[in-house]
């Protein structure tokens, strides 16, 4: 005779067949998971397609050219002061970087070289910019994993560095402040006392932002082993900047190429071990340290004179191509630049960083789960205008 408690056994074990049947029986198969396309007011309009096993990335696949801002052919019925205010929208958040190598390509093919005043202050500016450019990384980043203190601390001193930039040139977002041979104008008198300001504020700011950020347990949790890439994966795909200095490779063009007045400061190339998220974030971090000290040592060398070499009024460009790159925020940013002899370009070729950073997601992606997804995508911190150029 069986007893209560062997027929509770036998329910059980009832129970448990038809479950472990209805587990093999039901195939619930892929999904695709449309990702985008974004919003304009997040990095710009991506869109990925994901194909999911449960929560694991299986594929993806990224879309670009929603924007369609065909700025390499805008700029063939630019003259070339006119081209300035195009191509510092490619990456609207890094302009006057955008401007400096196809501002210097173009004074090499008319063998004309700025005077050492205005070479010292396009350096500095750039050097602004790229703290600007990083602090909106540490605006948005923290804000995708789950952080929100920190974009108030880091949009506090990039409004402190924007207002000093814009006391030189005008602009906020878009400077077009470089002209062939120089700059459109001299710095104000309070300059100088303004910056050396804002650069004591920018440092107080990166250590707040080191505790609150880098030294935060969940911050590192979500980051720490995510996203890992590999520096040879890294040089095949073409990465740049701070994504590929964040594997360990110490490339940086200011150094390896060095251009404007770099070869006159001195200052160190952050390089992270893992190659992760956390490392990419953590370089950023550095690298706005070091802008600072290049800004004090151009503040304090700074030479006099003018800002602007003799050039024609009209200027014609001789038959000739260059390629000339820089250091922008998110990586290379490079023209090469055809002249058939007119007032404007023949053809103009732009590589970008942003569009070389994102092409190795499908690496990065096979085989995540969904919510490090984003954490993926933040940390390579690009710009779709700086891809669908």
């Amino acid at each position: 005779m069986s007893t209560a408690g062997d027929l509770a056994e036998s329910v059980r074990a009832a129970a448990h067949a038809a479950d472990a049947r209805v587990s093999v029986d039901i195939d619930t198969g892929d999904m695709k998971l449309n990702i985008g396309p974004q919003h304009p007011a997040t990095h710009g309009v991506l869109r990925l397609v994901v194909e999911l096993d449960g929560e694991k990335v299986k594929s993806v696949k990224p879309v670009i050219g929603y924007m369609h801002r065909g700025y390499e052919k805008l700029v063939e019925v630019r003259d070339y002061p006119q081209v300035t205010t195009l191509i510092n929208r490619i990456d609207w958040v890094s302009g006057f970087c955008n401007e400096i190598p196809f501002i210097l390509g173009a004074e090499k093919l008319l063998e004309i070289e700025a005077p050492p005043r205005a070479t010292y202050l396009r350096t500095l500016l750039c050097e602004m910019q790229r703290i600007a450019s990083h602090l909106v990384f540490f605006s948005a980043y923290p804000l995708e994993v789950g952080a929100m203190t920190p974009m108030f601390f880091a949009f506090r001193e990039r409004e402190r560095v924007l207002d000093v930039l814009e006391s030189v040139t005008g602009g906020r977002f878009h400077p077009n402040f470089n002209r062939v041979g120089g700059l459109f104008k001299d710095i104000p008198a309070t300059f100088r006392s303004e910056c050396a300001e804002t650069m004591d504020a920018v440092r107080n700011v990166c250590g707040e932002l080191d505790n609150l950020i880098v030294g935060n347990e969940i911050f590192m949790e979500r980051t720490v082993g995510v996203g890992v890439l590999p520096p040879e994966i890294a040089l095949d795909y073409g990465v740049s900047g701070p994504n590929l200095r964040a594997t360990g490779v110490a490339e940086d063009i200011r150094k390896t190429s060095p251009y404007l007045a770099y070869d006159q400061v001195n200052f160190d190339i952050p390089t992270g071990e893992n190659g992760d998220c956390f490392d990419r974030a953590k370089i950023r971090l550095r690298e706005i340290i070091e802008s600072t000290y290049i800004i004090d040592q151009l503040l304090d060398s700074l030479p006099s004179g003018p800002v602007m070499a003799k050039v024609p009024k009209v200027i014609k460009v001789p038959e000739g191509e260059i390629y000339v790159k820089g250091e922008n925020p998110r990586g290379e940013m490079g023209y090469y630049i055809v002249s058939k002899g007119g007032g404007t370009p023949y053809r103009v070729k732009i590589r970008s960083g942003s569009f070389s950073n994102i092409s190795c997601l499908e690496y990065l992606l096979d085989g995540v789960l969904v919510p490090d997804i984003i954490a993926i995508l933040g940390s390579l911190d690009f710009v779709l205008g700086d891809v669908d150029r």
